[in-house]
């Protein structure tokens, strides 16, 4: 296992926290965590790293050690995508990157891409939120439910969730508990990590910024089930479809090689998602639903497919692995798979001279 620093850096955005390994001249990759996350989910591939990559990971804003800036929801993922180029600017990477990026941060580097695509080297996406965003759209081509994308955004965090991790609890008491909340959803809930790295897994989580500039953030009342639509601010209105749209990518010149990795046991990212209000809805945990026709669920690993399958028709390189049995985030519940899946595929893309 190869040596994992840290460091500290303001860049033109933000005071930003990450970790590191490898030598300074190596091939710069940079992962990015998902929401309610730290880069230290990312601790054991950046530990795994042949010895040719430099391997940063940052925490994002609002997370972690990195500044609690609040996150403008109407620019999507943008944010986020912006924060991470400063950072490789602030230190100095000027060849394109690889952009990794877990389920948030697959919108993010998505973002990025669609935007930037001069900059990326490859994108590996590890269960990335749908290129029409978390809720709020109803079919492959993500056409919005309503017109206000009710059902998504800071309104549907479950309040009791919300309190907890406002008051910093590690009990394991309520299905509400962070704790729980990771164990059943972040990756496959068969798999357990060992109690310590658990315990440390937690109290990354309750770094978080709590409230409208954070998590859940602000939220609009609607007319439309199930009463309220996105706000402002906040990063679930960020990843609201009413904002978060990389789904452009189709269109980026040049076009990076993609690897998208899924766990084909995801409930979060799926097309029947536990945390979607149409699929909640249908199965009657979301009283009032209005039936398949008004709100269905969102078929988010559909949109993803589609999208880059329109990618490679396009001419772009895309490579897809499902992780049998894995949940939210294979590159911990298969972890050694999953890892020797980046690095093969980077290899590709970076093939030794």
């Amino acid at each position: 296992m190869g040596e994992v620093g840290s460091g500290q850096v303001t860049t033109e955005r933000l005071d930003t926290f990450y970790l590191e390994a490898g030598p300074a001249d190596g091939v710069p990759v940079l992962m990015i965590h998902g929401n309610l996350a730290t880069c230290r989910f990312f601790d054991h591939v950046l530990a795994g790293a042949p010895d040719r990559y430099r391997v940063i990971a940052p925490d994002m804003r609002g997370f972690g050690r990195s500044a609690k800036v609040g996150i403008d929801a109407t620019r999507g993922l943008r944010d986020w995508a912006d924060d991470a180029r400063a950072l490789v600017a602030a230190l100095g990477i000027e060849r394109p990157v690889h952009l990794a990026g877990w389920s948030t941060g697959g919108g993010a580097i998505g973002t990025w891409a669609m935007e930037h695509p001069e900059e990326v080297a490859s994108l590996t996406l590890i269960d990335p939120v749908s290129p029409y965003g978390f809720g709020g759209t109803r079919d492959a081509d993500g056409t919005p439910t309503t017109d206000d994308y009710a059902g998504s955004g800071g309104g549907i965090a479950a309040p009791e969730f919300v309190e907890r991790l406002r008051t910093g609890d590690r009990s394991a008491d309520s299905d509400f508990s962070p704790i729980n909340l990771m164990r059943a959803f972040y990756w496959s809930p068969s798999h357990r990590e060992p109690d310590e790295r658990e315990a440390m897994l937690v109290d990354e989580i309750l770094m978080s910024l709590v409230g409208d500039d954070g998590y859940p953030g602000d939220s609009t009342p609607s007319e439309h089930w199930p009463g309220v639509a996105p706000g402002t601010r906040g990063i679930l209105n960020a990843l609201s479809g009413k904002y978060c749209n990389w789904s452009a990518i189709v269109d980026a010149e040049p076009k990076p090689p993609i690897l998208w990795t899924h766990g084909t046991e995801d409930l979060v990212v799926s097309d029947t998602s536990m945390f979607e209000m149409g699929n909640l809805g249908q199965m009657g945990a979301v009283p009032g639903w209005p039936g398949p026709d008004a709100y269905p669920p969102q078929p988010m690993v559909t949109q993803i497919r589609t999208v880059l399958g329109r990618y490679a028709d396009a001419g772009g390189r895309v490579e897809t692995v499902m992780f049998e049995g894995s949940g939210h985030g294979p590159h911990v519940d298969a972890a050694d798979r999953w890892q020797h899946t980046f690095w093969q595929f980077l290899d590709s893309v970076e093939p030794l001279v």
